[in-house]
């Protein structure tokens, strides 16, 4: 496992490097040639075998989630992200194998000794589907607007958590584009490849110049992408075209010229065995979200199942260290240890997905396994803990202290249908220990009504954070960004210093070796030694799909990008 400074480095056949030292800035120049895409067995469909690929078609795409707004910067949900990431594209790709970064919209890109400034040098045939130029003043904007958000046009920082620090976009010709920060940042030749929730796709300047409430109208938003708005219904469908002069994708991907598809169709299909039957009838040509009991069978009726776990966080408990009683780590600690993750694996997860071994999924670099330590199975330990925390069993098994019982409220999102019934495992197992694990699990919108008093009101989150690069502990953990365990000065027994200090060092380096010792010891911190988060389990994208459908992408956020997919059968 690599991550971007070893591919960097690390000079691949067809790809060139030119380091060297001018003054005292170490610059590093990375320039792409085209290469072949390499697919993993989960990482997108095996089309060798399948023919040459056919033009035309409608593919008919079932989700679970429904878009919100049209608009890519804004949303935050799966079918917004992926929904965005084909209408947008992005500075650079992440190869979803390796993590290496690789040219898109950027032909190359240099970078200070300080990771404060970063030069990206642009292609000069990119268009948006209006037919404006793509150039620096366009990434300059968009950056501009992405950050700091506009309260005339009703428009939000979006991007303010992921590019903390920024402080402008230089354009010194009309292809260059300097993008600087007031301080070190090195996740960000990650994040100009971010595909995942609020991301950075391009929008032509007619598009940022309209209000919130304007980009609801789907023909508005302009991108550069491979597809164009046709309609957007609510909680209904998102209906995309082939954008006819395309020419532009990722080298990486190994995909030329427009897409293959005439029109994608993404149906809003809340109920699982909707999807499920709509796929066997066929009224839908693939879909997404699908149950853990029905791979097998769809497998069985000739379907395939393509799968990708997502990169970043695994699902995880964030526990609040301010509320009681989750700010006491003798039970923060006895939440890690009081549930049995075989129980999990084995009747909850598919081999699609994995039981959480660290608070980082396996795929990102700088991942380390605590299946041997704090993140096992011990009932026994988790009961001592307690016990000798002063916490004793009342009379119905909930322990009890200070006259208070031991009951822990967990908000968590319904969104990923595993979700409900691992939590629902997990509470099984720790009410044998004393621990009465409140469930609500809801839909996105009811989760982000209530998220606004998880501080004060939920002693455990339920969620996931997709990003493949180590920083996602900073942008997830850090008290400086999104404190995702509530540490304060009031947190007890919490060094807010010690963890804001470890968890920023993700972002002074890009050297490999520094980089996976500084992620080891913010794993070693939010989890060993303060026990502040338990991961459950490693999140998947799961699509089954007809067999004359092909090509369908999963990138290094598990996101779906259709340029490349086709159906053999024409329709």
């Amino acid at each position: 496992m690599s991550d971007l400074r070893s591919s960097i480095e690390n000079a691949t056949p067809g790809r060139r490097i030119w380091p060297w030292i001018a003054g005292l800035a170490v610059l590093v120049l990375i320039a792409g040639i085209g290469f072949a895409a390499t697919r993993g067995s989960d990482s997108a469909d095996q089309a060798a075998g399948d023919g040459d690929p056919v033009r035309g078609g409608t593919l008919e795409f079932a989700l679970i989630d429904y878009q919100r707004s049209p608009d890519p910067h804004w949303g935050t949900n799966y079918a917004e992200s992926l929904i965005g990431n084909n209408v947008t594209d992005k500075l650079t790709w992440q190869d979803p194998d390796t993590g290496e970064i690789t040219p898109w919209l950027a032909e190359s890109w240099e970078y200070n000794a300080d990771l404060t400034e970063f030069t990206f040098r642009l292609r000069k045939d990119v268009t948006f589907s209006d037919g404006s130029p793509f150039n620096a003043a366009v990434v300059k904007a968009n950056f501009d607007q992405y950050v700091r958000g506009d309260e005339k046009l009703g428009i939000n920082p979006n991007g303010a958590v992921l590019l903390p620090g920024y402080l402008e976009t230089q354009t010194p010709d009309g292809y260059t584009a300097v993008v600087r920060f007031a301080k070190p940042l090195a996740s960000f030749l990650q994040a100009s490849a971010f595909t995942a929730n609020a991301q950075p796709g391009f929008l032509s300047l007619a598009t940022l110049k309209l209000s919130a409430e304007e980009r609801t109208d789907p023909t508005k938003i302009i991108g550069t992408g491979p597809f164009v708005y046709e309609s957007w219904e609510e909680q209904v469908k998102t209906v995309l075209v082939k954008r006819k002069d395309y020419r532009w994708s990722p080298p990486a991907i190994g995909h030329d010229g427009e897409a293959y598809l005439d029109r994608i169709v993404f149906n809003t299909i809340p109920e699982a065995s909707v999807r499920t039957g709509s796929l066997a009838s066929g009224a839908i040509d693939a879909t997404l979200d699908v149950g853990t009991t029905d791979e097998a069978p769809l497998t069985a009726q000739g379907f395939k199942i393509i799968h990708r776990g997502v990169s970043g966080t695994a699902i995880f408990f964030n526990l609040n260290s301010q509320l009681f009683p989750t700010n006491g780590i003798a039970v923060r600690k006895a939440i890690q240890l009081g549930w049995n993750r075989e129980a999990v694996k084995q009747t909850v997860l598919t081999d699609s997905y994995s039981v959480a071994t660290s608070v980082l999924a396996p795929s990102v670099p700088g991942y380390a396994d605590y299946s041997g330590s704090v993140l096992r199975y011990d009932a026994a330990a988790a009961s001592r803990l307690l016990d000798e925390a002063g916490w004793t069993p009342g009379p119905d098994g909930i322990r009890v202290k200070d006259g208070k019982k031991l009951v822990v409220k967990l908000l968590g999102i319904s969104n990923l249908v595993v979700n409900k019934p691992a939590y629902e495992s997990v509470q099984q197992d720790l009410k044998k220990i004393g621990i009465d694990l409140q469930l609500t699990v809801v839909p996105i919108p009811d989760y982000a009504a209530h998220a606004g008093n998880a501080k004060a009101e939920w002693h455990i989150t339920a969620a996931n954070r997709s990003r493949n690069d180590p920083a996602v502990l900073n942008l997830q953990y850090s008290p400086l960004l999104g404190n995702g365990a509530y540490v304060t000065e009031d947190s007890t027994g919490v060094d807010v210093a010690e963890v804001t200090e470890t968890l920023g060092k993700l972002e002074l380096t890009l050297d490999p070796a520094q980089r996976n010792q500084y992620a080891k010891a913010a794993q070693d911190l939010l989890l060993e030694k303060y026990a502040l988060v338990n991961p459950i389990y490693n999140p998947s994208q799961v699509i089954a799909h007809a067999d004359y459908v092909h090509g369908i992408i999963f990138d290094a956020q598990s996101r779906n990008h259709f340029v490349d997919a086709w159906k053999s059968n024409g329709k």
